[in-house]
């Protein structure tokens, strides 16, 4: 429960705090992050999740939350900028119950302690060494080695048990695998930069038609570990983050998404 005095978090407070945290200006981003709607000043009660659909939207109803932080919210680049259809639905939700809407993309992928790389990196027992630029400065993606060699099965194990699910793996090798980079999410263009790298395999969360071409003809192994599924970890981190620093109310939904 929230109390009173310096702990209290209002939206004012949470948004200068995860400015500073997150550095948002630092990003030539695809949405706009921060806060993306407007709800209720008082934050009490906090609800994390991937992506900003009507189920979590519902989940945060029935939670009787005054905010939701997401990784992926509205207002894309490109994208039909009309209120109408699913995008009416989903702000009409938000606006009539005063719910505010927190979003961070790129900045959360790339923040060293609760981004998705480095959660993801926790996860798995990854070690980094130094970044994956992908598009330019700031670095997204990291890289880095196994705590121990791996063998295409033994990771692909340790992935299915680890996130719940059994990557595509496209392979451009047979030898056991020491160092690895990563980028959750659709960051599966970065694969030439890892091959660049000298880097045994390569971890995102899409793949494309030409992945498979580049990984078997530039000869690194590549694992499609699902966009939700790897990118479920950074927004849970800074949601706990959040509830411990305003000792606020968190819950973490996880919209089961198998793509």
């Amino acid at each position: 429960m929230a109390v009173s005095g310096a702990k209290m978090m209002t939206r004012t407070k949470c948004l200068s705090y995860l400015e500073t945290l997150l550095e948002p200006g630092r990003f030539q981003d695809y949405c706009p992050n921060g806060l993306q709607v407007a709800g209720k000043e008082q934050i009490d009660t906090l609800m994390t999740g991937v992506t900003a659909s009507q189920d979590l939207i519902d989940a945060a109803l029935d939670m009787r939350a005054d905010a939701i932080l997401v990784h992926h919210g509205f207002f894309w680049r490109g994208e039909d900028p009309r209120v109408i259809g699913v995008k009416q639905r989903r702000l009409k939700q938000l606006l009539i119950n005063d719910i505010n809407l927190i979003v961070y993309h790129l900045p959360l992928d790339a923040h060293p302690t609760l981004g998705n790389n480095a959660q993801l990196a926790r996860l798995l027992g990854l070690k980094s060494d130094s970044t994956i630029l992908g598009t330019g400065e700031p670095a997204i993606g990291l890289s880095g080695h196994f705590s121990s060699p791996k063998t295409i099965p033994e990771f692909v194990s340790e992935l299915n048990q680890s996130l719940g699910r059994t990557p595509l793996v496209i392979k451009g090798h047979d030898r056991p695998m020491k160092t690895i980079g990563w980028c959750t999410g659709a960051a599966q263009g970065y694969i030439e930069q890892a091959a660049a790298m000298g880097l045994d395999a390569y971890l995102s969360g899409e793949v494309s038609e030409q992945t498979t071409h580049l990984a078997r003809e530039l000869g690194i192994n590549y694992f499609a570990a699902g966009h939700h599924a790897t990118e479920r970890y950074g927004v849970a981190a800074l949601g706990a983050h959040l509830s411990d620093k305003f000792d606020i109310q968190h819950q973490f939904i996880d919209i089961d998404n198998p793509v």
